[in-house]
Parts: C-alpha cells; structure tokens; sequence
C-alpha cells in the first residue's frame, strides 16, 4: 500500500491477529475533527503495521476537508497545538525542517509552513534587554530536495544540529494516503521521524531520532494519492498504466496554502506559549 499514514496501514493489518497495538479513537465538536491515536509497541507489530513502535496520533475532518472551513481554523490550530505539545513536552530548543519542494505544488507544505513558523533563536541570543521568557527557542529551515541542492535533507539537518545542539526537531512533509476520505482532509502527528517520499516510492535518507541523534517529531497531510487506489475505490481495476501516477485535489493551491498556515500556527502556538493566535498572525501579515 501507497500511503504514509499509520491509520491506513494499521487498518489493513487489522487482520493478522497481532498484538502491541493501542488504538483509541474520539471526535472533537469544536474542531470538527476525528481524532485517532494508534500507538505501536512491539517489533512484531511494527513489522506487520510498516511504521516503527511509537504514536501516531491523526486527526481527520469529520466533513470536508482541511481548506474548507475558515470558522473552524482557531480550534484547529489549538486542537493541533495541544496534540505537538503532547509529543514534545516543553523543549527549550527547536528545529523546525520544512520538507519539500517548492516548486511542486503538492510537495510544497513542508516549505510554506516553515516560511510562517516563528525563529526566535536569534532574538533570544541577541535581544538581550527584552523578557523573552515566554518564548520558545527555534530556528527554522527549509533545505530543499536532492535534486535542487545535491544533498540529502538529512545531511543538512544533521550539520545543524551540531551547530545548534537543538533538544528537538520537527519536521513537515506532504504525505501520500490510500483512502480518498484522508486526502486533504487529515493531519498526522507522530514521533517517530520520517522518511521523506516513502509514499510515493521515491524515499530519502529518514530524519528521526535514531538517525539524527535528537527527538524528532513529524507532521504531514497527504496531497496526493495513487491513481491505481482511486479506480479501485470506485469500482474499477488498477490498471498497470495507472500503476506510479499521482494525483492531487483540483484546489490543490489553497489547500496548500492554508494548511501550511494552520500547521505553523499549532507550531507556534506549542513552542511559544507567551504569544496568542491574534499576535502571532501580525508576524505574518
């Protein structure tokens, strides 16, 4: 299966009878959101599942999907704000790496969700004479994809991070998905790292914690699914030809967009406490 999410994989191997998964689902009213926690705590079944043992916590849109409803956005981010702080505790120090390529519509949410994170670490170094106590302590990169630097994200990250010493490392990613419900309409949050482009058969060296050395959580929403799934979801058969084409919403633009603001809100939200939703907005205007 084509697909990055933990809650995909988990449902088709629900069948194998194996033990080590946790699973616990709710609804949120005030988001409109489905929340889904899978929790993987033995190699048998992370083998059986694909992912690694670790959280994974997923919250979907009820109806719609992410871009559509604007009167929802303030209970979302602090929905997703609360869900990052839960899987980050309280970091004195972060990386946030925005995965992707900017160029590419579907792939661009990892670099315009950085382009919206707030960087304070230079403020808290430099800015002495200001209280900045309630601020979390961030750096912020987008380092682009192998074939626009010639490096892989991960060397970069690491290189970072022995400049930095940063106690954690967030990383955004767009993601593949095999369910149409999850298309555009689902946010994954987990702390287990990422592979970047295993969805879509193309994946790169993996930021996590056993490679990069620091806590490394990961957040993605999936853009874009295997042509081969849609026609078997509708009926059809996965024609070899459709087999390794990838298709993405038509409104894939504003999906992006405003996604990228949601998810760098919950980011900021999480990491500096001090600041509201209204004051970090005027960051960004």
């Amino acid at each position: 299966m084509r697909t990055d999410l933990a809650v995909e994989s988990e449902a088709v191997s629900r069948g194998c009878g194996v033990e080590g998964i946790e699973k616990n689902t709710a609804e949120d009213a005030a988001s409109g959101f489905e929340l889904t926690e899978i929790i993987i705590k033995s190699g048998d079944a992370a083998r059986t599942v694909g992912r690694p043992c670790g959280r994974y916590l997923t919250a979907r849109c009820i109806s719609g999907r992410l871009c559509d409803s604007v009167e929802l956005a303030a209970a979302r981010s602090e929905l997703l704000s609360r869900r990052i702080r839960a899987l980050a505790g309280k970091p004195e120090r972060t990386l946030i790496v925005g995965l992707g390529n900017t160029e590419i519509t579907p792939d661009s949410l990892g670099p315009r969700t950085a382009a919206q994170v707030l960087a304070t670490r230079h403020i808290k170094r430099l800015a002495r004479d200001l209280d900045t106590t309630g601020l979390g302590e961030t750096a912020v990169i987008a380092p682009g994809v192998m074939a626009q630097t010639g490096m892989e994200a991960q060397a970069v990250v690491r290189s970072l991070i022995r400049e930095l010493s940063p106690e954690l490392v967030i990383a955004v990613d767009a993601l593949a998905c095999a369910e149409l419900d999850h298309l555009g309409s689902t946010v994954q949050l987990c702390d287990t790292g990422i592979s970047p482009g295993s969805g879509v058969e193309n994946a790169r060296a993996e930021l996590s914690e056993r490679t990069l050395g620091v806590r490394t959580i990961a957040i993605g929403v999936p853009t874009v699914t295997d042509c081969a799934v849609i026609a078997e979801q509708c009926g059809g058969t996965a024609d070899g030809a459709l087999s390794g084409m990838f298709v993405s919403p038509r409104d894939i633009d504003a999906l992006v967009i405003r996604t990228a603001s949601l998810i760098a809100e919950a980011i900021n939200l999480s990491l500096h406490p001090s600041l509201s939703r209204e004051e970090l907005q005027l960051f960004f205007c």
